[in-house]
């Protein structure tokens, strides 16, 4: 089994100037730690108006900087939201295949649809069509990753002409693809469709072996996939912080872990919220109930090590910690993470090279049957040519000299400077 650190950029109210520029040199230094350590992935969330939850709503150019500052932890993208309103998906792929490049193959990517109406109405889309979106952008920005040239696409909720999408990514045909998945209907979709499964349902390890074992049956039996390749995977997501001292732990990592579930709850289930008025924190203080038991990763070195071990033995592939939730401390993530290093990391290390080949064997036959059931990228033959605007217009009869076309290119690069 292997682990991630998990980010969504929380600063609880009140903050002052110079708190995010804090917040994000501090998790930029704590994925450094973690690339030195070992840890495997890192994980960054893509959020809009999520006040005190969500401070992270460019997450490629935060994974971007941790690019440049680490070697060989991946960097997912937990998740890239697919609507076309949050991003067309011809720009999810550049930005995808341009962080695969500038981090040397490192990117998983990881999508989603959103289900806040504070980041869903904000950009105008509607929540009953949400899964429709998700569906169409993730499967034509996978084939704009692979196709040279992309073929063009006229959709129920976006089209573009045929295009050659520039840069391509280092890792073919595209980086590893995820979903988030909140629920076991949404583990079966993800198995459906041949993607990892990012879990947030925050379950005990007895839950997790049923959520495990219907995504693999589902992998073995259903699964046709949505991008180019297939990615049979589940990771799960739980609180983290490890103290030798068992009570100093919870001290330091439960009340933030139970902060980030609150702010979760008050935007996605139960919450009224004002934009710039509402005081999430101060709510919680004053009314917060205390959610997510068990705490997972959060105890001394042998509970956290025991709680890991039954997550491993029901047979989940990566565990994500949650570590920068409410007010937890830098400098207490950093020391809980080089605790967990030293004492728990290197035997799951020691086991995971035997599993994985195990898990490769066992899943052989199947990832074939379900790669086997990816259509062929459609091809344009011959590939209609795309004429510039001064050769459109001669050829729809206007007089068009070289003097006309030079007034215009001067025009047209003088406007853009402006």
């Amino acid at each position: 089994m292997q682990f991630g650190i998990f980010y969504e950029h929380q600063i609880p109210r009140p903050w002052k100037d110079g708190d995010e520029r804090k917040l994000f040199r501090d998790a930029l230094e704590q994925v450094e730690l973690a690339d030195r350590l070992g840890i495997e992935y890192a994980w960054e969330v893509e959020h809009h108006f999520l006040e005190e939850y969500s401070h992270s709503s460019a997450p490629e150019v935060f994974l971007a900087a941790c690019s440049q500052r680490t070697r060989n932890i991946r960097l997912g993208h937990g998740v890239t939201l697919m609507a076309p309103n949050y991003n067309h998906p011809a720009r999810v792929a550049e930005r995808i295949a341009t962080l695969d490049l500038v981090s040397d193959g490192r990117v998983e990517w990881g999508t989603g649809e959103s289900s806040s109406r504070i980041e869903l109405e904000g950009f105008a889309i509607d929540y009953m069509q949400k899964r429709e979106m998700w569906q169409e952008a993730v499967r034509e920005s996978a084939k704009m990753l692979a196709a040279n040239p992309y073929p063009g696409y006229a959709g129920k909720y976006f089209s573009m002409p045929h295009r050659n999408l520039v840069p391509k990514p280092l890792q073919k045909p595209h980086p590893p693809l995820w979903v988030a998945c909140s629920s076991r209907d949404t583990i079966r979709l993800a198995a459906r469709l041949g993607i990892g499964a990012l879990t947030f349902a925050f379950v005990d390890p007895a839950e997790a072996r049923y959520w495990v074992e219907e995504y693999y049956t589902t992998f073995k039996n259903e699964c046709e996939p949505i991008g180019r390749a297939v990615n049979p995977n589940v990771a799960m997501v739980t609180g983290f912080m490890c103290h030798e001292d068992s009570q100093e732990a919870l001290r330091r990592g439960l009340e933030g872990f139970q902060f980030f579930g609150y702010a979760l709850s008050h935007y996605y289930v139960t919450g009224t919220h004002l934009p710039g008025g509402f005081n999430i924190w101060d709510d919680f203080k004053q009314h917060g109930p205390k959610l997510f038991e068990p705490t997972g990763g959060i105890g001394n070195v042998e509970e956290v090590r025991t709680n890991l071990e039954k997550f491993e033995e029901m047979g989940v592939d990566q565990v994500i910690f949650i570590q920068q939730g409410g007010n937890n401390r830098h400098e207490h993530i950093c020391e809980s993470l080089e605790l967990f290093a030293a004492r728990i990391l290197p035997d799951f290390k020691a086991r995971h090279a035997a599993r994985a080949k195990r898990k490769a064997e066992e899943l052989a036959p199947y990832v074939e049957k379900a790669t086997s059931r990816i259509p062929p990228l459609e091809r344009l033959d011959p590939v209609p040519p795309v004429d510039s605007y001064p050769v459109m217009m001669q050829k729809l009869g206007a007089q068009v000299d070289d003097t006309t076309i030079g007034k215009r290119i001067a025009h047209s690069v003088g406007g853009a400077l402006q």
